[in-house]
């Protein structure tokens, strides 16, 4: 049997739809058409429906979709079921701000252990985290199960994270250094440049 391969745009769409359903969901919202989806997100509804459909069958015609049941399987097929935990290396003030927003969104991604190479940041408190320095950082991902890795140090320090994060046994890396950092193809990378993105926004100003 031929295993359909789903695009990266897909998996990316589907956060924003577990967004809006997860608000949806707060306001005692029970069904939501594709229609609907579609105005409220700029979106095209067929786009949304092709997405929802290469996972299975979800919503049912002249209904729509039930909206904590499709949370539910979003949440499966994004791996959100279960507690996935996260490293994240670099305790200024980027890193402080995400540690502070993961424990605002009570979400199963938990920033479980957080890293700093430069002494005068090792032990400071985030959200009942203490900064550990670097040398633990393996023996810390093993036992803690940590899988996703996040990197928020200077540009020239990156590389060498990602090295250790790779070495320590991380699946995945979400990079915020301004830097394109290299890993073997099994690792996947995300890159989130602000620089970037604002430079390409000034490109539609008048």
């Amino acid at each position: 049997m031929k295993t359909i391969k789903i695009s990266e745009a897909v998996v990316r769409r589907l956060p924003v739809y577990l967004r809006f359903l997860n608000e949806l969901s707060k306001k005692s919202v029970n069904t939501v058409s594709s229609q609907d989806l579609g105005q409220k997100l700029d979106l095209n509804p067929a786009q949304i429906r092709k997405d929802l459909a290469y996972f299975g069958e979800f919503g049912k015609k002249g209904i729509g979709y039930d909206v904590d049941y499709l949370i539910e399987k979003i949440r499966q097929i994004l791996k959100l079921d279960k507690v996935i935990p996260v490293a994240l290396v670099g305790a200024g003030n980027l890193g402080r701000a995400l540690c502070n927003y993961n424990a605002y969104l009570k979400d199963n991604m938990k920033i479980v252990a957080v890293f700093d190479a430069h002494a005068s940041k090792i032990g400071e408190s985030i959200n009942n985290l203490n900064v550990k320095p670097m040398e633990e950082l393996k023996a810390a991902i093993k036992e803690l199960h940590v899988r996703i890795g996040i990197i928020t140090v200077p540009a020239a320090e990156a590389q060498g994270v990602a090295n250790q994060f790779v070495e320590a046994g991380v699946e995945a890396i979400l990079n915020f250094a301004p830097i394109i950092i290299k890993v073997p193809n099994e690792i996947r990378v995300h890159h989130a440049d602000f620089t970037t993105e604002l430079q390409s926004l000034a490109y539609y100003l008048d």
